[in-house]
């Protein structure tokens, strides 16, 4: 009978530091969060180099915060990081150029960056001249 009553009053002490726990994460949660609305953000800024982990600021009124971020190494540096296009497939080779354009529309501005609405990107023509009859099967007849 004393070993029930113990694992009962156990079992409540468990459920009872359970809540509490739970408690402290959720006044936690709104010490940290903001009621101010206007964020604006500044540009992802790696730690070291140019791409890479890093941080972006933001101010809203009076407060300021902090928030990591990350830049991709393959990244289009020319754009930035925030501002994502949604991109035409690439156009013909240009025989006095020797490069080849296609142009992005701006689909999404993260951070309320500032991007442009349209960009033009372009690459090198390919030296490949790309066969496009892989895998043919010859017949031992000829």
């Amino acid at each position: 009978m004393q070993v029930r009553g113990l694992l009962l009053l156990l079992a409540l002490i468990l459920v009872a530091a359970t809540a509490e726990a739970g408690k402290n994460k959720k006044e936690k949660a709104k010490k940290d969060g903001s009621k101010c609305e206007d964020w604006r953000w500044g540009p992802c800024v790696p730690n070291s180099k140019d791409c890479g982990l890093g941080y972006r600021e933001g101010t809203c009124k009076d407060e300021s915060k902090k928030l990591k971020c990350k830049i991709p190494c393959n990244w289009k540096k020319k754009f930035g990081a925030d501002c994502k296009y949604k991109f035409e497939s690439w156009g013909g080779c240009s025989a006095q150029t020797g490069l080849k354009t296609r142009s992005g529309i701006l689909k999404k501005a993260l951070y309320n960056a500032q991007c442009e609405e349209i960009v033009y990107v372009t690459k090198p023509c390919s030296s490949k001249i790309k066969s496009k009859s892989k895998g043919q099967f010859l017949s031992p007849e000829g």
